[in-house]
């Protein structure tokens, strides 16, 4: 039987061009993609199809900050799939970015400039809200919304003769400094998007200690800098066009800069030719590009405390139960 393949955030972007990558890698998959509105998974999929016309490929539309659309998303996908192979937890946001000059030059002054433009420490903030739920949009959305489905999944993911995989979209914005137990949803902070992204990190070192015993292996990928909708709301599209010659010299010293969504789509389909037994799960897979183009995967230890990791786990399930409480009509 073909393998199923779900991706969420597959309208744009790195998730577009990693639904293409894989129908290249093996057309034979069951592609399902996971979009906020009909509108968009139905462009989406008329997108793809004009390219890959003989594939599978079926919509199922999702909020990844709304629970309820979330558990209904859920719930038709159990009553269509049997089993799910790959799911790739794409989807994120960054609402608001602010870019801190001053720091930037900062770093220009004392030789960090090139660690501040590759992980963009110290010179990216955010402003975040509540959602419709309660919860800090960011965390609910790049985060908590993904658990929940991974979570309401679990019949499709575990138990299977082959071994399922859930593939988290990082950040090397991932930051422990960004992260606090005490406030994992970050709503004291301005940096939510790096918070979200080493929450996301802690989550799926926890994942594969529950869970690899069940077939289920969970792993993470950063695309590194790559030039999409969400970029591009950081700075005017006017800045970008000038300033992309000097992001090009950069990328001979800096291989994190993928640019494109197809470059930084490379360690998604590199974990998608692997056998999960064999990976790291302590370890990050990082998309790169070498000056000349050249595309590669290189991985990185993760800088988690698995305890911390255990605490975050717990707070999470604990979440989990006082939030779905009002969406019990929802629940199986």
């Amino acid at each position: 039987m073909e393998r199923v393949v779900l991706v969420t955030g597959a309208s744009g972007g790195v998730g577009l061009a990693l639904c293409q990558r894989l129908l290249e890698e093996d057309g034979r998959i069951h592609l399902c993609i996971a979009c906020r509105s009909e509108q968009k998974s139905e462009a989406t999929r008329d997108l793809i199809l004009a390219t890959h016309p003989t594939a599978q490929v079926s919509t199922v539309d999702v909020d990844l900050g709304s629970l309820a659309s979330i558990l209904r998303a859920a719930r038709e996908l159990r009553c269509r799939f049997q089993r799910l192979d790959f799911v790739y937890l794409n989807a994120g946001i960054m609402p608001n970015p602010h870019v801190n000059f001053k720091a930037l030059w900062h770093g220009l002054l004392t030789g960090k400039v090139l660690h501040m433009l590759t992980t963009a420490e110290g010179i990216m903030t955010q402003t975040d809200r509540l959602n419709g739920d309660g919860l800090q949009e960011v965390f609910a959305t790049n985060l908590f919304g993904h658990f929940i489905l991974v979570r309401q999944l679990q019949s499709l993911l575990c138990g299977n003769e082959k071994p399922s995989r859930l593939i988290w979209t990082s950040s090397s914005n991932a930051r422990e400094s960004a992260f606090s137990l005490s406030d994992y949803q970050h709503a004291k902070g301005q940096e939510s998007y790096s918070s979200s992204k080493y929450a996301t990190d802690l989550t799926s070192v926890v994942l594969n200690r529950k869970f690899n015993n069940q077939g289920l292996y969970s792993s993470v990928v950063c695309p590194g800098l790559v030039m999409s909708n969400m970029t591009y709301r950081i700075l005017p599209i006017f800045l970008w066009k000038l300033l992309m010659p000097i992001m090009w010299l950069i990328r001979f010293f800096a291989k994190t800069y993928t640019l494109s969504p197809y470059n930084g789509a490379e360690a998604h389909v590199w974990l998608f030719k692997q056998k999960p037994e064999y990976l790291d799960s302590l370890v990050k897979y990082h998309s790169c590009t070498s000056g000349l183009g050249k595309c590669y995967v290189e991985p990185r230890k993760m800088d988690v405390d698995e305890d911390i990791a255990e605490k975050f786990y717990q707070t999470l399930l604990e979440l989990e139960e006082q939030t779905l409480e009002k969406y019990r009509d929802l629940l199986d």
